[in-house]
């Protein structure tokens, strides 16, 4: 993607000595995952001194496990950003809030001379990347955007078989991510329902499965056609029930597979069922009403740069939750298959672990409801959430790589557990004590966030179109 700009990305590093006071921007569940590690994992490092948010109950929710850890936050609205920063000293802002608003908190703090995190992705459009772009040209702040599943071994151990040549030069990919109706419908009974807040799942989810690709192949993407559309959800799915359906996942009959019960859980409810009155914001939305614009179903060709190609394809409602890539060389080919949830049991039938949201691990036993339990709604955090199944699928990863008149090999693959693979754990090292030597890579960018999303964002032109889309053409280039 040489149109893309190549803005700097030296910054300040963190090292084992250093305390940096961080401020956290969106505080719903997603925040989650780095105030837990600043107050627990990470005390000596990083001292979380403000949360930014529309919603104060939700920052009270947080700020409550601070105090625990004797740490007290301040509270600031996002259009306080700019006095934020400043009068806390912010070292750092993480940015975790809705898709949408992150090139406006990306660019402020940048302009600010503030290092950013950014959640994956880095924004939702061209305007935003613009908007970026200019405040990273402008400053010398570090830009590191937190894609997870570079850090999953198997994912790891797929880098290191093509870096290594032993499929020789990568002439294709096939690419194939599921998601099950579990994981797959709860973005769209929230607010990822929305591509002007979300961009759709081209963008939201499948930016983690583009950069993959881009960094697997160390390649860099330039032309793009899509297929896709609504098919399974909203008001006219093929796979809405019969029958009228709730207005709230809350309002569910105990044996419906779509309901979703957030009043067991503390901390969902704290986020979000205790605040609604502030904001009118609704976590539990039917996943077949109305109002929905992304897709469920997407078809994608990309080429790239070097001359090979990938065929992706996204499914959000899946009976089984995990993905295959075939990635074919000169040389041979390596196959990885990763279940991550081999089937999801319905209704009062279900045997299986309790509710669990993305990278939180608190049980909800919905016993209030009468409800069986159910599972996580990510199977990365919660391995095994398949129960008591003995059906042909079974969880975990597998590695092939058989090169051109040889039998195949299995490369072992070291699991661990923990949110996207045990990636979580392994990203956070790095964004709180610094990358230290990685030959592989791994820590993001942002020139790595650009050129994720920018995918995303030729799929969404495509699929307006029905045409190919060259990335070039998207206007980002500063020539």
């Amino acid at each position: 993607m040489s149109s893309l700009p190549s803005a700097s990305t030296t910054g300040r590093h963190p090292t084992d000595r250093t305390l940096r006071r961080y401020a956290v921007h969106g505080t719903g569940h997603r925040a989650a995952m780095y105030i837990n590690a600043m107050l627990h994992d990470f005390p000596g490092l990083a001292e979380p001194v403000a949360w930014c948010d529309p919603n104060e109950t939700r920052m009270h929710h947080y700020s409550a496990l601070a105090r625990a850890a004797g740490r007290t936050p301040a509270h600031y609205h996002p259009d306080q950003l700019e006095a934020m920063l400043r009068r806390e000293r912010v070292d750092v802002l993480i940015v975790c809030s809705p898709d949408h608003t992150h090139a406006e908190a990306v660019s402020t703090a940048l302009r600010a001379g503030v290092d950013v995190v950014c959640e994956k992705p880095l924004t939702t459009d061209v305007a935003g990347l613009r908007r970026i772009d200019e405040a990273a040209a402008a400053s010398g702040a570090r830009l590191t955007v937190t894609f997870n599943y570079r850090y999953s071994p198997r994912n790891t151990a797929l880098k290191q078989v093509i870096a290594d040549g032993t499929i020789g030069t990568v002439l294709s990919v096939h690419f194939e991510w599921l998601l099950d109706t579990v994981h797959g419908a709860d973005y769209f009974r929230r607010w990822h329902r929305q591509k002007a807040s979300s961009g759709g799942l081209a963008v939201h989810k499948a930016t983690h499965h583009f950069d993959l690709v881009n960094w697997w192949l160390d390649e860099v993407p330039e032309t793009v056609h899509a297929l896709g559309g609504l098919r399974f959800y909203g008001d006219h799915g093929a796979g809405r029930p019969a029958g009228p359906r709730p207005v709230l996942g809350r309002d569910a009959t105990p044996d419906d597979p779509y309901g979703f019960d957030m009043s067991g859980d503390d901390h969902l409810r704290g986020l979000y069922l205790d605040a609604e009155a502030e904001d009118g914001y609704l976590r539990d939305r039917d996943v077949f009403d109305q109002g929905i614009d992304i897709e469920d179903t997407l078809s994608v060709l990309v080429g790239y740069r070097g001359g090979a190609s990938m065929t992706y394809a996204l499914t959000a409602h899946s009976p089984w939750e995990g993905y295959r890539v075939s990635v074919n060389g000169t040389r041979g080919r390596a196959e990885l298959e990763v279940v991550e949830r081999a089937h999801v049991a319905s209704g009062a039938a279900s045997d299986v672990l309790a509710w669990r949201t993305d990278d939180v691990t608190d049980d909800v036993t919905d016993a209030s409801r009468g409800r069986s339990p159910r599972p996580a709604v990510d199977p990365s955090v919660a391995p095994g959430t398949d129960g008591a199944a003995r059906g042909a699928r079974v969880n975990g990863s597998r590695l092939i790589v058989q090169q051109h008149w040889n039998v195949a090999q299995e490369i072992p693959v070291a699991e661990t557990d923990g949110g996207h693979g045990g990636g979580d754990a392994l990203l956070l090292t790095d964004v709180f004590r610094g990358p230290g030597t990685d030959p592989l890579h791994r820590q993001a960018a942002y020139r790595d966030g650009l050129r994720s999303v920018a995918v995303g964002i030729a799929v969404n032109r495509s699929l307006v179109t029905g045409q190919p889309v060259r990335i070039s053409d998207l206007g980002l280039s500063r020539d």
